[in-house]
């Protein structure tokens, strides 16, 4: 329902009483997450605010590819360079096939001396939350999470520091309760669902071109008007190409 995306803004960075009485370790855990879900940009604040507004007006949500392309139409006459992204990678060692799908977003900062522009490269998940879920989490796992925001916008770097943590914690969790650790909660599959390497082609073409791996823009596209961008507050970290070329796993 509507309701559980508007009230996915990111939570106040105020302590819960059960975080206090957390383990050393697990505390300084919660407070780096809440240091890293505190640490955005007014870009990522104004396009989150894009973004319950146009839910808020939607009397029913479903967490399905019509949404998501309804959101994407949405930004796009707000002004945002907003696609639909579909990743899918193949199986690696330790990481099954799978594939995913968000919105990403591009903003650009003029650059008033003529020089190339700067841009920054979004990511928006609709159901953020609920992709590092675990069965029978420890408690402090669970204060984690319920940390994080049912929708999130974000940087890759902001991104990946968000997964580093999280899978490292997922990791403890289910040891601690004497479970294997599934390899859909690596840090490398997690990693993979936002920042494998992808095509950007429109829809169209991709379905032409037998289904290759990547993501493109729904077509047609609305008339694009060029919205008031505010500073930009630094690019994005390019991790994408890196992750392409090489096997991460902190799990």
């Amino acid at each position: 329902m509507v309701e559980e995306f508007i009230e996915s803004e990111y939570p106040s960075p105020i302590f819960s009483a059960s975080s206090k009485s957390l383990p050393r370790k697990h505390h300084a855990q919660y407070l780096t997450l809440q240091e890293i879900l505190g640490s955005g940009t007014k870009a990522e604040a104004d396009v989150l605010e894009s973004v319950l507004k146009h839910m808020r007006s939607k009397r029913v949500a479903e967490k399905t590819t019509s949404l998501k392309k309804w959101l994407v139409m949405k930004l796009k006459r707000d002004g945002y360079d907003a696609s639909l992204c579909q990743t899918s990678w193949v199986t690696s060692l330790g990481c099954p096939a799978g594939d995913y799908e968000y919105i990403d977003i591009t903003l650009q900062n003029d650059d008033e001396n003529g020089g190339d522009d700067d841009s920054m490269r979004l990511i928006l998940d609709m159901d953020f939350k609920s992709q590092f879920e675990l069965a029978r989490p420890t408690a402090t796992y669970k204060e984690l999470t319920d940390t994080l925001p049912q929708i999130f916008v974000g940087t890759e770097e902001k991104l990946n520091k968000i997964i580093s943590l999280l899978c490292s914690a997922a990791k403890q969790s289910l040891r601690d309760r004497g479970l294997h650790i599934p390899p859909w909660r690596t840090s490398t599959y997690m990693q993979s669902k936002w920042l494998s390497s992808c095509q950007k082609a429109p829809e169209e073409n991709r379905e032409a071109k037998g289904g290759a791996r990547g993501y493109g823009k729904w077509a047609p596209s609305p008339p694009m008007v060029k919205p008031k961008r505010s500073h930009l507050g630094g690019g994005g970290s390019g991790l994408s190409s890196q992750f392409s070329k090489m096997s991460i796993n902190c799990c």
